[in-house]
């Protein structure tokens, strides 16, 4: 009777790291599972991030050129320093300019472009001493 409760004990006390074992096991796929599929979303994620960027950056090019093209073709800023720059369709002037009306109409040039949302204008105006 003894032998049968030791065996029986014995038994169990092997049997028991073997199902820990098992279920830890089955933790660690669990959790691979889990952690496969947050890297696929972050991935996913990170593809969409890279799109909208890229496709932020080619609309800004493009309305950076528009308002380049605005500036030469007009009579008044033609022969002006304008920098144009444009970041998430909002159009930044820089430059020397010759006076306030060359600078206003600057701005209403970029604030009439297809695609801008604002102007920050940091044009300067040009005197004797610089």
């Amino acid at each position: 009777m003894k032998s049968k409760i030791l065996i029986a004990v014995l038994g169990t006390a092997l049997a028991l790291p073997a199902m820990v074992l098992a279920q830890s096991a089955s933790d660690s796929m669990r959790q691979a599972g889990a952690d496969t599929e947050n890297a696929a979303s972050s991935t996913g994620h990170a593809a969409v991030d890279a799109y909208h960027g890229t496709k932020t950056a080619t609309i800004d090019t493009t309305i950076t050129a528009k308002v380049k093209a605005a500036l030469d073709k007009d009579d008044v800023t033609r022969h002006e320093d304008i920098h144009v720059k444009t970041v998430a369709s909002v159009v930044t002037l820089r430059g020397k300019v010759s006076s306030a009306s060359v600078a206003d109409q600057a701005v209403h040039l970029a604030q009439q472009t297809s695609g801008v949302q604002s102007v920050r204008n940091k044009l300067v105006l040009t005197t004797a001493s610089n």
